[in-house]
């Protein structure tokens, strides 16, 4: 139950009686779940960026496919890469790692919950 659809049973409440059961209204207002708002701060992005970056600068040597790359003899005769490949797999296991990171569990998050509350 949200705040508003609280409220909303109050009023039709307060419209057929003056007097509101004081154990209703304790009872409606355990009832109530907090919002839960999902996102992050611009902070964290900004971090959590960042700390992909050093990941892939760090492990670059991993990030492309060093088996598959074609070359041609251009002109001067030199050499030009024709074709490269990512890594893509081993890209996305360097980042889900860092993600992995800031992940928080849902027992960290209750329990971050109860101290607040306390």
């Amino acid at each position: 139950m949200k705040k508003e659809e609280l409220v909303a049973q109050l009023e039709a409440a307060k419209t057929l009686s003056s007097q509101v059961d004081i154990d209703k209204v304790i009872t409606l207002i355990e009832q109530i779940t907090p919002e839960v708002k999902v996102g992050i701060t611009q902070e964290l992005a900004e971090e959590i960026a960042d700390r992909i970056e050093r990941t892939l600068d760090y492990n670059s040597n991993d990030l492309v496919d060093k088996d598959n790359i074609t070359f041609e003899i251009a002109y001067g005769n030199t050499i030009e890469v024709d074709d490269v490949s990512i890594n893509v797999r081993d890209v996305m296991d360097h980042i889900t790692e860092c993600l992995d990171e800031f992940v928080v569990e849902e027992e960290d998050e209750e329990e971050s919950t109860e101290e607040a509350a306390n």
